[in-house]
């Protein structure tokens, strides 16, 4: 378990995310920071952070389940509208995942840059 987490998540994680696992015979190996890692078969990942409305990007959010325990006024309003909006009006809900898509890597390239 990793706590306080921010809304980036550190890329060194990410094969760990990813379940980026290789089955070496009856072991499951996760190349970790340069080094090959044993993973035991029931290994689960908890990110937790204390942000009331996090934004992970697409790639990790395709890749973990996010839980939220708290709700803020705020918070529950998005989760609200974007459920009527996904329901209305599929679209502009598909629109909106594209922009954040689309947002994410502008960020990736920008730090590039």
């Amino acid at each position: 378990m990793i706590e306080n987490m921010g809304e980036s998540i550190d890329a060194i994680l990410m094969p760990c995310i990813a379940r980026s696992f290789i089955k070496k015979g009856r072991n499951f190996i996760l190349k970790f920071a340069g080094k090959d890692l044993t993973v035991h078969p029931n290994f689960k990942l908890f990110l937790q952070t204390k942000l009331s409305n996090p934004h992970y990007p697409p790639e990790v959010q395709a890749e973990a389940t996010l839980v939220n325990f708290t709700v803020t006024e705020d918070g529950l309003g998005d989760q609200l509208l974007y459920l009527i909006v996904k329901r209305e009006r599929p679209d502009l809900a598909q629109k909106k995942l594209e922009l954040i898509t689309q947002q994410n890597d502008f960020k990736i390239k920008l730090k590039e840059l």
